[in-house]
């Protein structure tokens, strides 16, 4: 009966009645007085989101371009594997944009007590394959550590589980309500460090696509043309919506770029 932490059923009604709390929570982490008591509820180390842009088609040399692969490298670090068959939070919304079928997947020794009506225990072929169809999906992948997970699958520690989830715009817990964020939700969601966007002006045709949006309002228009602010997270879904393909992805190399996330993960779990 202790084998397993709840199942699908208790924790999607528990995600759909807490929903109008954490949304409401977001909203008002940035009001006077009341930031003080919500802030604590998004400190580092038990909030920390940081985003792959493995939603972009990035012109590189490479057959699978470099984000995709940081994603199978953060992957290929774990001890075992967990894949849920439903998006939580596209299933507690019904999305209809995206696939509610492509879920997120949990990583490190404590996912072998989730119950199995969440989905299953996969190899890491078949993570990769998974992986693979999110981006296909034009999903943005999200390497992260928070506490709400662990508490509504009730897996104990904490310090050794990790989510990769995959992220739309409209429906997902994490990137919506964050552009009047307070401060401790705005150190919560991360840039990773080499990777960032451009704006190329002599293709850009100035029609605020790109700052309407950016989840973080990272994108100020000013005389008409879109700047890029300190706030970009680096998800790169500002270049894949451009209409004009004016928006570009910078990275730096392989290497570099996976050992400041390897360097991120293991500061705060033990996945392996």
């Amino acid at each position: 009966m202790f084998k397993y932490g709840p199942g699908k059923t208790f924790v999607r009604a528990a995600v759909r009645l807490s929903w109008p709390i954490i949304k409401a929570g977001k909203k008002w982490s940035n009001k006077p007085i009341l930031k003080w008591i919500i802030n604590p509820f998004f400190a580092y180390p038990y909030n920390e989101v940081t985003a792959i842009p493995i939603n972009v088609k990035v012109e590189m040399p490479d057959s699978v371009p470099i984000p995709q692969r940081l994603v199978e490298r953060v992957i290929s670090m774990a001890s075992d594997i967990f894949i849920l068959d439903e998006c939580i939070c596209r299933g507690v919304t019904n999305c209809s944009s995206y696939s509610k079928k492509i879920g997120c997947m949990a990583l490190g020794r404590p996912v072998k007590r989730m119950h199995p009506s969440h989905g299953r225990l996969v190899s890491r072929e078949e993570a990769l394959a998974h992986a693979k169809k999110a981006a296909d999906a034009g999903l943005i992948a999200n390497i992260a550590h928070v506490w709400i997970d662990p508490l509504a699958f009730a897996l104990p520690n904490f310090n050794r589980l990790m989510f990769i989830c995959f992220c739309d715009d409209c429906c997902c817990l994490y990137r919506t309500y964050l552009k009047d964020r307070g401060p401790n939700l705005d150190k919560a969601y991360k840039r990773l460090p080499g990777i960032s966007v451009r704006v190329e002006r002599e293709l850009c045709e100035k029609c605020g696509k790109c700052a309407e949006l950016c989840f973080v309002g990272a994108i100020r228009m000013e005389a008409g043309r879109p700047v890029i602010t300190e706030d970009c997270r680096g998800c790169g879904r500002c270049v894949e919506m451009c209409p004009h393909q004016a928006m570009k992805l910078e990275l730096e190399d392989e290497e570099t770029l996976f050992a400041r996330l390897k360097e991120r993960i293991e500061a705060v779990a033990d996945i392996s």
